[in-house]
């Protein structure tokens, strides 16, 4: 049965959270944040090996623009609904990344349903743009609602450039994590909770989390039995066997809806949940990892670093966000205004602001440094570095012209004018 959301997306086609939908519809991890900003003590990433099937694993990591592309071409080939990103680390130690990407499959995929995976740390800053761009599903792992049972199980909590451990690390993950649910919950976004089973450790907790979590407006819980890793610390642990499992979901069944169909994915995770053969599509995501250049040629919009949307009169750097055109019937439209990358981070900065226009064959600015200039050429986008009226800029871009300063045709200055359009003083 469908279930149309404020978006006007048939949200139970996602497979994870209707098992009837997993018959029959498939989805894409989009493995685009490699970073974690908690050290599980179950948890040993390994980001190279293609035949182990578990959570925080990838063949290959991707940038924003990558990612696009490689969800265009796999929902060429198989029935998808939804694009998820579930690390190899955690989405938001990754949080450019992470939008960036949510925005970029919106704009190509407007049916798609967007879902992401965390630990909850970090999310809370970003559930406005979440909301915004239409990410319907969110998964927040939960291993613990006491603070002494929580410092057994995470090594370090990082926040910022600290590192907090211990009771205190605990303390500070569930606060974000609790935050984070209401916020979500007010925001519409459909919740699910992860916990896993760690024999000797929080096995015994586990219903105590559903019961909170049900005060806490969730909609769905999945308990998931731990894979002993080797080189985690509890590497040397027995995996949860089936009685314990089942019993652990029926107890916890009493206060929420469970997910019984889990299948422990990896951050690559292609198809239907029971297609766990993943090298079947590695060779594509390793090609897509290798791309220096988004492959999309028919790019529709122009992007324009300008104060007041009249002249081009600002430099990339200091632009919070660039305007948007796009061209209907011949006429230039302003589309949006998109927000670009904030300042700090170097290189990844201007990474991560060129995957955020890869649909742009074009930036108009009167200033750019040679970096992110070389960063924005090598996705193919056009930069030109001009003064002058942004109407004239913008349509020359568009039909093919060639761009130099345009001299000022405005009169409200009251003045004759030759200058060059960059402003009266």
């Amino acid at each position: 049965m469908s279930k149309i959301n404020s978006k006007g997306l048939d949200t139970a086609k996602h497979p994870c959270f209707n098992k009837e939908a997993a018959k029959t519809y498939g989805r894409v991890h989009l493995p685009v944040a490699p970073a974690c900003n908690v050290q599980c003590n179950f948890c040993n990433r390994d980001y190279d090996c293609v035949n182990e099937s578990r959570p925080g694993v990838t063949s290959s990591i991707l940038s924003p623009g990558q990612a696009s592309w490689f969800f265009d071409e796999i929902s060429k080939e198989i029935p998808i609904s939804v694009a998820g990103i579930a690390g190899p680390g955690d989405p938001f130690a990754n949080s450019e990344q992470t939008i960036n990407t949510m925005r970029l499959i919106r704009r190509e995929h407007p049916d798609a349903i967007l879902c992401v995976s965390t630990n909850g740390l970090n999310v809370l800053p970003s559930i406005n743009d979440l909301a915004e761009i239409g990410v319907s599903h969110v998964t927040i792992t939960v291993n613990a609602i006491k603070a002494e049972i929580g410092a057994l199980i995470y090594d370090w909590i990082k926040v910022g450039k600290r590192i907090f451990r211990g009771i205190e690390g605990a303390t500070l993950l569930l606060e974000n994590q609790l935050a984070a649910i209401a916020s979500l919950k007010d925001h519409g976004i459909t919740v699910k909770v992860n916990s896993i089973v760690i024999p000797g450790i929080n096995d015994h907790h586990i219903v105590d989390i559903a019961k909170e979590m049900t005060k806490r407006g969730v909609d769905i819980f999945n308990c998931i039995p731990m894979i002993p890793v080797e080189g985690a610390t509890f590497g040397s642990l027995e995996e949860p066997d089936h009685d314990m499992m089942f019993d652990i979901k029926n107890r916890a069944g009493k206060y929420l809806p469970q997910m019984k169909h889990c299948q422990r994915c990896r951050a690559d995770a292609v198809g239907k949940l029971t297609d766990k053969d993943s090298s079947k599509w590695a060779g594509l995501m390793q090609h897509a990892s290798k791309m220096s250049i988004f492959p999309n040629e028919n790019r529709p919009y122009i992007a324009v670093a300008s104060r007041e949307g009249y002249l081009i009169n600002q430099h990339l750097g200091e632009a919070s966000s660039l305007a948007v055109y796009e061209q209907v019937d011949g006429k230039v439209l302003l589309k949006e205004r998109r927000i670009t990358t904030k300042p700090g981070g170097g290189q990844s900065r201007w990474e991560s602001l060129a995957d955020g226009f890869t649909d742009c064959k074009a930036i108009i600015l009167n200033g750019i440094g040679e970096r992110p200039k070389r960063v924005l050429e090598s996705k193919g986008i056009k930069v030109y570095q001009i003064e002058g009226l942004l109407d004239d800029a913008v349509n020359k871009a568009f039909n093919g012209q060639s761009l130099s300063p345009m001299a000022c045709r405005s009169k409200e200055c009251g003045v004759a004018c030759s200058g060059s359009g960059g402003g009266c003083s």
